[in-house]
C-alpha cells in the first residue's frame, strides 16, 4: 500500500485523479465481466452489494469529504460550517436536477417506473444511465481530493485520496454487475451486456479530471467542492441506492451490507488518511 501511495505522490494531481478513476472504471468492468460466467443474478447477493455500495458512499461522504472540507474552512463557530452547508446543498441540488432531467431506470424497477424526461430509449440505455448517475459525484470526489492535496490544504492527503478511490472501486464492482446481468437476462448478448455495464463508469475519469482541475485553478473553492461532492453522493444514496436495495425480499441483507460498506470505508479512510 505504501508503494501505491508513493506512486501517486510523484504524479501530477490531474493525472493522479485520472489514473485513480481508471481503476474505479476497471473494477466496474470487472463486475460487468461476471456476465460471461453466470446466467442468473443471485438477488440476495445483489441486494447485499447494493447496500454495501450505499455504506461506502455515506462513509466516504463524511470522512473523505465533509470532515476535511469543514476542517479547512476559515472562521470559527457557525461561520466555519458555511462552506459545508453551501457546498452540500449545491451538490444535492445538482443531482436532484440530473435525476429529474436524465432519463434512467433503476435496476430493480419496471419500465413504467423510469424517471427523467420521457424518451423512447431502450431499457439497456436507461439502466446504464441510472448507474452513471451514481458515478458522477464519485469521480468528482476523487478529483477534488487529489486537487486539494496538490494545493496543500490541511486535511487533504494522498492516503485519503487513495482510500477514497479504493472504496469507490470496491462498490463499483456490483454496479457493473447490476447493469450487465439484467440485460443479459433480457436477451442481449454477453458482449453487449458487458459493454453497457462497464460504460456506466466511463464518466468517472472525466469527472475526476474536471474536479482536480477546478480545485487547482480556483483554490478557494476546495471546501465547497469537497462538500458539493458529499451532498451529491448522499443524494444518490437516499434517492437511488437505498430504494433499489430495499425493493426485494432481502432487506436485512442489504442493511447488513450497508453497515459492512460503511465500516470498510471508514477503516480505509482513517487507516490511510
Amino acid at each position: 500500500m505504501n508503494d501505491i501511495i508513493a506512486f501517486f505522490e510523484d504524479l501530477d494531481p490531474i493525472l493522479a485523479a485520472f489514473y485513480a478513476t481508471l481503476f474505479t472504471w476497471g473494477v466496474t468492468a470487472l463486475g460487468a465481466s461476471l456476465v460471461f460466467l453466470f446466467k442468473e443474478m443471485n438477488r440476495a447477493f445483489f441486494d447485499a452489494m447494493l447496500g454495501f455500495a450505499g455504506g461506502v458512499m455515506v462513509a466516504a461522504s463524511f470522512w473523505s469529504l465533509l470532515a476535511p472540507g469543514i476542517a479547512m474552512s476559515p472562521g470559527e463557530g457557525f461561520e466555519k460550517v458555511v462552506p459545508a452547508v453551501v457546498g452540500f446543498s449545491l451538490g444535492a441540488a445538482f443531482l436532484f436536477g440530473l435525476d429529474k432531467i436524465l432519463p434512467h431506470l433503476h435496476v430493480n424497477f419496471k419500465m413504467e417506473d423510469k424517471e427523467g424526461i420521457k424518451t423512447p430509449w431502450h431499457r439497456s440505455i436507461l439502466l446504464t444511465l441510472a448507474i452513471t448517475l451514481h458515478n458522477i459525484p464519485e469521480g468528482l470526489a476523487v478529483g477534488v481530493l487529489f486537487g486539494g492535496v496538490a494545493a496543500g490544504f490541511e486535511g487533504a492527503s494522498i492516503g485519503g485520496a487513495v482510500a477514497l478511490a479504493i472504496g469507490i472501486g470496491l462498490q463499483n464492482f456490483p454496479e457493473g454487475f447490476a447493469v450487465a446481468m439484467p440485460l443479459r437476462r433480457q436477451g442481449l448478448s454477453r458482449w453487449k451486456s458487458f459493454n453497457y455495464g462497464q460504460l456506466s463508469a466511463i464518466v468517472e475519469p472525466f469527472a475526476a479530471v474536471l474536479g482536480a482541475w477546478a480545485v487547482l485553478t480556483f483554490q478557494p473553492i476546495l471546501p465547497y467542492a469537497l462538500c458539493f461532492a458529499a451532498g451529491a453522493m448522499i443524494f444518490v444514496v437516499v434517492e437511488e441506492v437505498v430504494p433499489e436495495a430495499q425493493q426485494g425480499n432481502h432487506t436485512d441483507l442489504s442493511t447488513l451490507g450497508f453497515v459492512g460498506g460503511f465500516i470498510l470505508m471508514m477503516t480505509l479512510d482513517v487507516g490511510l488518511g
